[in-house]
């Protein structure tokens, strides 16, 4: 017969290799993640850290928020995303528009928030909501944007190939892109655990960068912005996103008319034969002083003026 003896909590964390002695429990008996929101994306926590010289410290954490978001078209709910809260609606009309809903500024009446992670799109007098087979209904995860398609040429017959080949960037320009980015970047200063998504110009200038914990959503917000603010098509502009360029990034960039898409990280193979088939230039690993050209090279002056 065996001895079952009751679980014991010390109140003191020793730690490794010293005997310096912290007592956490006496500053908080469990760690729990503050309900308070100093801004819309970022929630603080409470963590315990060990440190390099293999002490341990109890400390305040910033961390990303995730929650979930649900489009709605009327009365009728389109999709629900998981995605850090902020410029909701610029997320529901790049959303819209890079799965081809709507296509014009004016086919949208009226955008609104109901304050319970919902936002309500309201279609213009005259516009009536027109799905495919290939379109998503269901939970977007953060992590993948494009989980729920059953079609791909679906998506290539939906947006025509970029026609605009005389925007062109030079090395030193697109070199500048990532920093750029990366200073404009608050949340992931604060949390480390962020995507961002940037709109620039051909000449280098930051035009719009968004922040979100799916770089699918990061992509929606900045598009959506252009959207609501009349500028579709982005037909001389580059897009720069933080992590990887997969396909829905790149097929992304398409609805919105951007020929040329950057990553700082690596493309993925299905991306990069989208780029070609679409006239879309696709340079990967952008990290000065390198970077790799995927498709159509045209639009980068490599040599030096």
């Amino acid at each position: 017969m065996g001895l079952r003896l009751p679980t014991v909590m010390t109140n003191e964390i020793v730690s490794w290799r010293n005997v310096q002695v912290t007592d956490f429990h006496r500053l908080q008996q469990y760690l729990k993640s503050s309900l308070m929101k100093e801004v819309p994306s970022i929630g603080p926590g409470r963590i315990i850290r060990r440190r390099q010289d293999g002490s341990l410290e109890y400390l305040r954490d910033d961390l990303t928020i995730e929650e979930p978001l649900e489009i709605r078209i009327g009365d009728k709910a389109l999709a629900t995303t998981m995605r850090t809260p902020g410029h909701d609606e610029e997320l529901a009309a790049g959303f819209l528009v890079s799965e081809a809903i709507v296509h014009n500024r004016n086919q949208i009446a009226k955008l609104s928030t109901d304050g319970d992670n919902r936002v309500i799109v309201d279609l213009a007098e005259g516009v009536k909501l027109k799905l495919n087979s290939a379109q998503r209904f269901g939970t977007i995860s953060s992590s993948c944007g494009l989980c729920g398609k059953t079609s791909i040429d679906a998506i290539r017959q939906s947006f025509p190939a970029i026609e605009s080949t005389n925007v062109r960037i030079d090395i030193e320009t697109l070199l500048s892109l990532s920093e750029k980015l990366q200073k404009a970047q608050g949340d992931f200063a604060r949390t480390g655990g962020i995507h961002a998504a940037g709109i620039f110009g051909s000449s280098g200038e930051l035009k719009t960068l968004r922040e979100d914990i799916g770089r699918h959503n990061a992509v929606d917000k900045v598009i959506g912005r252009a959207f609501l603010d009349g500028l579709l098509p982005l037909n001389r502009h580059l897009l720069l996103v933080s992590g990887r360029a997969s396909f829905e990034i790149v097929q992304k960039a398409l609805a919105a008319g951007i020929p040329i898409v950057a990553a700082v990280s690596a493309p993925s193979t299905l991306a990069v034969d989208f780029a070609r088939e679409s006239n879309q230039t696709l340079i990967g690993f952008l990290r000065p002083p390198a970077f790799n050209i995927y498709s159509h090279i045209e639009r980068v002056i490599l040599e030096r003026l």
